[in-house]
């Protein structure tokens, strides 16, 4: 009996705090009436402890880098960073941010969008951004840690891959088989590009020069971002830092690499692990102690009615321990080569 009084109580309690959350997303606008607080909510765990009011706030950039949604709220990745980056910047006591990334990249739009935000924060805030790589930081991943004040990767960290790929099939040759041909009414010449209807012979040689073209520029793109964002860091860090190898070019032609070697060529200021990276945050905000708190997005009840509004059919996914990319052709990717497998 008793048990079961408290566990009712507990219910109950947890049913009043959800709700109070509900509604605390909701605010009232003079002539308009109730309106949904926007953005994705953002909440504060700690991770360790420290002494003092001085915080370091832990922002996660895990998976593939798009600007698909990601949750049940509606939001992407960008969103999400985003809103803990604002939430740091109106924190008075959080005095650095760590970006702590393992990603093999993603799309280039949702790559650069994340590289601004986090440049622009350092300008606005004045609060040092520390990127800590795990597993994998490549291609996009590595052009979102270019825009930090300072890079750790372990020195078995999967980094480097600068290069942009996109991605498509061509399947006349299966359709052949089949006895199926396409019928294709167009407006010009170039309308039908990265079909994979047509046969080999048949794509003009301009259209593989305007998408190589393309590929060329956003290339260029990243390389002007490794090259602007080093060599920033490196007047900020001074002698305490690496500045880019003179031929730090030759070894940005899509190749991965390992902490050591980006260290070498100085892609990366430091080999180390979170804990480091950390140490290094204190050091940078000028600060000796500090809590670690780790900013995640929050959900309610808000969000359980939105999914039950939704009329679309929900599918049920099954977790097998991996995630495969899903990319989509005609998109350009900052994309390490074996994620495309």
């Amino acid at each position: 009996m008793v048990a079961a009084l408290i566990l009712l109580c507990l219910l109950g309690l947890s049913m009043l705090v959800n709700f109070s959350q509900f509604f605390s997303n909701f605010m009232v606008t003079p002539g308009v009436g109730y309106t949904h607080v926007a953005g994705p909510r953002i909440e504060e765990v700690l991770m360790e402890e420290g002494d003092g009011s001085d915080k370091i706030a832990v922002i996660d950039v895990d998976g593939l880098i798009t600007s698909q949604v990601i949750d049940q709220g509606g939001f992407n990745l960008v969103d999400v960073v985003r809103a803990g980056l604002k939430k740091a910047e109106e924190d008075r006591r959080v005095k650095a941010v760590i970006l702590k990334i393992d990603s093999p990249g993603g799309e280039v739009l949702a790559s650069d969008e994340l590289n601004r935000a986090i440049v622009e924060f350092q300008k606005r805030a004045e609060k040092p951004v520390v990127a800590s790589m795990g597993n994998v930081a490549a291609s996009g991943g590595y052009y979102i840690a270019v825009g930090s004040r300072w890079i750790v990767a372990n020195e078995l960290t999967i980094t480097g891959s600068i290069g942009v790929i996109m991605h498509t099939w061509n399947y006349r040759g299966l359709m052949n088989k089949v006895g199926l041909f396409p019928v294709v009414y167009k407006s010009g010449k170039f309308k039908d590009m990265l079909s994979g209807e047509r046969e080999a012979e048949d794509i003009p040689a301009e259209e593989r020069e305007m998408m190589q073209s393309m590929i060329n520029q956003t290339y260029s793109r990243f390389k002007t971002v490794v090259a602007s964002g080093r060599q920033q860091s490196n007047a900020q860090n001074k002698d305490a830092g690496k500045a880019l190898s003179e031929d730090w070019t030759q070894y940005a032609d899509g190749r991965v690499l390992t902490g050591s070697e980006a260290l070498r060529f100085g892609f990366v200021d430091e080999l180390g692990n979170f804990e480091d990276a950390v140490k290094r945050a204190k050091n940078i905000a000028g600060i000796e102690e500090a809590r670690v708190v780790h900013y995640q997005q929050r959900y309610d009840l808000s969000d359980l009615f939105r999914l039950f509004g939704k009329s679309e059919a929900k599918v049920v996914k099954v977790d097998l321990g991996m995630e495969t990319p899903k990319l989509q052709t005609g998109r350009l990717y900052y994309l390490a080569p074996s994620f495309l497998r």
